[in-house]
């Protein structure tokens, strides 16, 4: 069963248990999936749906550090409800260790040297570790790499 598939049954399961929070998330992720299939004419792989989720998990870090500093904690609540139901439809992520590893690897076989080739290792980064590794820890493992000794 394709992870969409999952997705869908966990909202039918979410409509029967009457989980109107749950419910409301997986219907967001739901519309966000459909939107990304319709804008580009295409049907969504379970990578392609790991990338949805992914974004959406950012941007709820993001709206929870703004209504964090805005005092706004009935929002912060709110949107992590809505970050633990998303969290649980990504794949297990990958350690530090790990991550610095597959940097390394790339840093490697681009024969990459110096920040003026992290546009390079990104890129590369990005297409190899979607979906495994949370972005903001592998900019930092690319920079920490990349850094002149």
């Amino acid at each position: 069963m394709s992870l969409k598939d999952q997705i869908t049954e966990h909202m039918k399961d979410a409509m029967r248990a009457r989980q109107a929070d749950r419910l409301s998330t997986i219907r967001m992720l739901l519309a966000a999936i459909k939107q990304r299939e319709v804008d580009e004419r295409i049907v969504l792989d379970d990578a392609a749906v790991v990338g949805v989720v992914d974004k959406l998990v950012k941007q709820r870090k993001d709206s929870i550090a703004a209504f964090q500093a805005a005092g706004r904690t009935d929002l912060v609540d709110k949107e992590s409800a809505e970050l633990a139901v998303l969290q649980g439809y990504l794949p297990q992520r990958l350690s530090n260790d790990a991550i610095a590893e597959a940097i390394a690897a790339i840093v490697a076989e681009l024969g990459a040297s110096g920040p003026g080739d992290m546009g390079k290792v990104m890129g590369l980064a990005k297409t190899r570790l979607a979906g495994q590794a949370d972005m903001a820890a592998v900019s930092a493992a690319v920079k920490a790499a990349l850094a002149p000794r």
